[in-house]
């Protein structure tokens, strides 16, 4: 059995979820290796970090496999960076037409704005690491717990943010084009940030959205827990 044959199959037995595995070469064959997807829902994937560790231990990863149950194989934007983080070639197939698709790393780099959210991948924090690097400013990509519901259970950046390089404004200080904020959105503790561009417009992420350059004020307002400013 081909590897491509095993994880078609593998993608049919996971359907409507996606299906998530690992081209791994061990001894001079291509076989398919499938992993564990811990992402809630069906439309996206996680792939089992211990699933990784054991298929590396096996031989020599080669390329990243998932499965597209409800839409054609191309790779979405979250694909596009995902490849490009891996630094490995991605397969795609939909079990349902049998139809695959690939890609590479080849520097891509999504907008600002517009952009899918995917957790680890393309998520607030992402945003507003992408925002600084466009400065001249590269903050720490902090290890994020494995899924985004383990991070609403004990939201990590209020633990973070001193030592990411941000001072908090006092209460007198006025928001600057640049500084991040901090917010509690539908949960306990400080689980989001966004970075303020001026006129009253704060660019971030929210879970299931694009990225967007929205009005603060209300309850985006109401939200915020600290606002920080960056030493550089």
């Amino acid at each position: 059995m081909t590897w491509r044959t095993a994880a078609l199959e593998h993608a049919k037995t996971e359907d409507p979820r996606e299906a998530c595995g690992l081209v791994v070469v061990i001894k001079g064959r291509r076989r398919y290796w499938p992993c564990r997807n811990l992402a809630d829902g069906t439309e996206q994937f996680i792939l089992d970090p211990m699933d990784y560790a054991a298929a590396e231990n096996a031989g020599e990863i080669i390329a990243v496999f998932h499965s597209h149950p409800a839409t054609p194989p191309q790779p979405s934007q979250a694909d596009l960076l995902a490849c490009e983080h891996s630094g490995l070639p991605w397969h795609i197939v939909n079990p349902k037409t049998e139809a695959w698709g690939k890609c590479k790393p080849s520097g891509y780099k999504a907008p600002l704005i517009g952009r899918e959210w995917v957790w680890g991948v393309s998520d607030c924090w992402t945003l507003v690491r992408d925002y600084y690097a466009e400065q001249g400013i590269q903050l720490r990509d902090w290890e994020r717990p494995l899924t985004p519901s383990d991070f609403l259970s004990e939201p990590i950046f209020d633990r973070c943010w001193k030592e990411t390089g941000f001072r908090e404004l006092d209460e007198e200080e006025q928001l600057e084009p640049g500084d991040a904020v901090l917010m509690s959105i539908g949960s306990v503790g400080l689980n989001h940030v966004g970075v303020y561009l001026g006129d009253q417009l704060l660019l971030h992420h929210l879970q299931g959205r694009l990225s967007s350059r929205d009005l603060y004020g209300g309850w985006l307002l109401k939200c915020t827990g600290r606002r920080l400013r960056h030493a550089s």
